[in-house]
This record gives structure tokens, C-alpha cells and sequence, in this order.
């Protein structure tokens, strides 16, 4: 069984301001094989590489991404992983591809939401349907023509927590590999099984899981493997559990500490 390979979560969330251009660069210096990253939708079409739809946690704007331009957005100060702000400002989706594309890493682009993205309910007969969330119109194509313009389809794999989200994904680009990512609050909502998220993503079409780290064992690996699936684990900063799920045989690491796991996955 390989070692699994490790994405640079938001660039390296826990060492630098998260998805920014620094970061981004920083992980590639470290020899971060994937890059992961979240995109919202701009008031004017831009694609923002942010996490949350809106600006007060992680900048000194305030307010919903998709209520700004992109100038705007370009003018926000990022802060730090110790709340300062810093001279980062938030990047668009073609810096980030202009900074990635001419390296050897890949990339995870998580498409988010204006909203909550899905919820899963178990029904009377108990089976579990997903209730999903709003969807920025236009996203996926979008970001679809980016990653074109930039050669980089063929080394993206795009995660989202909506089901919806993949549909469209996979009706534009089919052969684009897409994550299915399910937070442990999801599955004790719908009083689930964590080897029950394979069936989930099978349903969405996804072609792997991305797990809540602590959801991940023995039986959801084998799930995943009977069901075609490739699995990857967020977000992983501790070097044991690392070594636990490089055991389990997983594909994808993903951590705010780049730099650990460098050295811990290399010696795994």
C-alpha cells in the first residue's frame, strides 16, 4: 500500500494567512504534492479563494463575499493564523492557477455555498436522503473555465458538501474527479454509520470521500474500497494520526501543517 499524499489545507492554514498567495507558495516550497483551496462566487462573477461566505473572520472586511466585487475583495487584508492582519490580500482563483499551474502539484478545489450546503435525514423505511443546500449559479462553470484556461483540469479534483453541486460538475466535465465531503455532524444528525458515507457518495457520483478525520477506520476504508472510491481525511495536524491513517491505507492527508506532514508522511 503507498503512503497517502498530503494536500496543504487553505495553503497551510496553521502557519500562514489561510488561502493566500503566501501560503500557497510557501506549500509548494515545502514540496506539498496537492494544494487545497475554496472558491465563492463574487457580486461580478470574480472567483474568490476564501472558506467563509463571509469577510469578518479572516480579513478586515465585513460583510457576505457575494456581495462584493472583485476589486473589492482584492482589497481585503488577510489575517494570520494568530489573528493579525497582514499585507495578504484575498486572491482570485486565476492567481492561485497562474502560481500552481507551471509546478508538479495538484490540486483540491472545494466549491462552496451562499449557505448551509447538506444535510442528511434518515426516513421512516431507513434509508437516508440528502436535503441539499443553495448553490452559487454559474459556480461550477466558472471555475470549470478556469482551470481550462490554465491547463489544470486534468489535475483537479473538485470537493463540495452539496450533492447538487457535484451533479453539475460532473454534467459539465464528467470525467473530472469530484469529493463528496461529510463532516461528522452530518452523519450523527442523520444517526449514521460512518462506512454509511460511501453509500452517500456512490449516490452523488463522486468518484471519493472526504472524511472528517475522526470518522475514518478499518470499515470505512473497505467500504470504500468495495465501492470504487478513493478516501481522504481532513483535517489532520497531529503527526499520530497521521501515521494511523497512513496505516489505514488512505489516499489523501489533508492538514493545516504542511510542513509535519512532509516529514512524518516521507518516513511512513
Amino acid at each position: 500500500m503507498g503512503c497517502p499524499r498530503f494536500a496543504a489545507h487553505r495553503g497551510g492554514a496553521a502557519l500562514w494567512p489561510e488561502n493566500s498567495l503566501l501560503a500557497m507558495r510557501q506549500a509548494l516550497g515545502l514540496g506539498a504534492p496537492l494544494l487545497e483551496l475554496d472558491v465563492h462566487l463574487a457580486s461580478d462573477g470574480g472567483l474568490a479563494v476564501i472558506h467563509d461566505a463571509t469577510l469578518e473572520r479572516t480579513t478586515d472586511g465585513a460583510g457576505r463575499v457575494a456581495d462584493r466585487t472583485t476589486a473589492e475583495l482584492r482589497r481585503a487584508r488577510l489575517r494570520g493564523p494568530d489573528g493579525r492582519l497582514t499585507d495578504e490580500r484575498v486572491p482570485m482563483l486565476d492567481d492561485v492557477l497562474a502560481l500552481l499551474s507551471p509546478s508538479p502539484a495538484d490540486l483540491l478545489l472545494e466549491i462552496k455555498g451562499p449557505r448551509v450546503p447538506a444535510l442528511y435525514e434518515r426516513g421512516p423505511d431507513g434509508s437516508v436522503r440528502a436535503i441539499t443546500g443553495p448553490r452559487y449559479e454559474g459556480l461550477e462553470e466558472r471555475v470549470l473555465t478556469a482551470l481550462e484556461a490554465h491547463g489544470m483540469v486534468a489535475r483537479t479534483n473538485v470537493l463540495a458538501f452539496n450533492p447538487a453541486v457535484l451533479d453539475r460538475v460532473r454534467s459539465l466535465a464528467p470525467r473530472v474527479p469530484t469529493t463528496l465531503v461529510i463532516a461528522r455532524k452530518q452523519v450523527e444528525l442523520a444517526q449514521g454509520r460512518p462506512e454509511e458515507t460511501v453509500d452517500w457518495a456512490c449516490a452523488a457520483g463522486a468518484t471519493d470521500v472526504g472524511l472528517q478525520h475522526t470518522l475514518i477506520d478499518d470499515a470505512v476504508v473497505a467500504a470504500a474500497r468495495r465501492g470504487g472510491l478513493r478516501v481522504g481525511a481532513w483535517t489532520v495536524n497531529e503527526e499520530d494520526e497521521m501515521r494511523r491513517l497512513a496505516t489505514l491505507g488512505i489516499d489523501i492527508i489533508t492538514t493545516d501543517r504542511p510542513d509535519l506532514a512532509a516529514r512524518v508522511l516521507s518516513r511512513s
